[in-house]
């Protein structure tokens, strides 16, 4: 099923994520899947990817700018029950998002479900940008969250 993914910047200090999940809460909204990695490695594989293979759109010092500030700050990701919603909280709020389409698919929690998935992806050439899940022990189901290359694709392989 195709979603839509929030990602925007934390900064990386305690308590800045539960600040925004109370205050997601007190908005009514219910976070449904949430992942977060250090916003550094975001930005290095986008300093990468400007210096090899796309035009740069800002001079070097620019860049080492960005790559040095981005360690202190977090890169959320996340989906939630009413996205509109949580949009316009968030817009309201003064925070800086962006969305992405993402395809979020409930599987079997046993061994091989996520390698199932996964090659269904692969066997179509769809490659996948990042991916992240969950289930707890003993639940019959996971909820696996991918963003891949081409999502139009993916939203065919796994209409079912």
């Amino acid at each position: 099923m195709v979603r839509t993914e929030i990602s925007l910047f934390l900064k990386n200090v305690p308590g800045e994520l539960g600040k925004l999940a109370s205050m997601l809460a007190e908005a009514g909204i219910n976070i449904d899947a949430l992942t977060i990695q250090d916003a550094s490695e975001y930005v290095q594989a986008l300093f990468k990817a400007r210096g090899k293979s796309l035009k740069r759109i800002a001079p070097a010092a620019s860049y080492g700018s960005m790559k040095k500030d981005s360690a202190d700050h977090a890169l959320i990701r996340l989906l939630v029950e009413d996205t509109d919603r949580a949009i316009d909280f968030l817009s309201k709020s003064g925070f800086t998002f962006d969305i992405m389409p993402v395809i979020a698919l409930k599987i079997d929690n046993r061994p091989g479900s996520l390698a199932e998935m996964a090659k269904k992806f692969g066997e179509e050439g769809v490659n996948i940008n990042y991916v992240y899940g969950s289930a707890l022990p003993g639940d019959s189901k996971s909820l696996f969250i991918f963003c891949p290359e081409d999502i139009e694709l993916a939203a065919k392989i796994f209409k079912d």
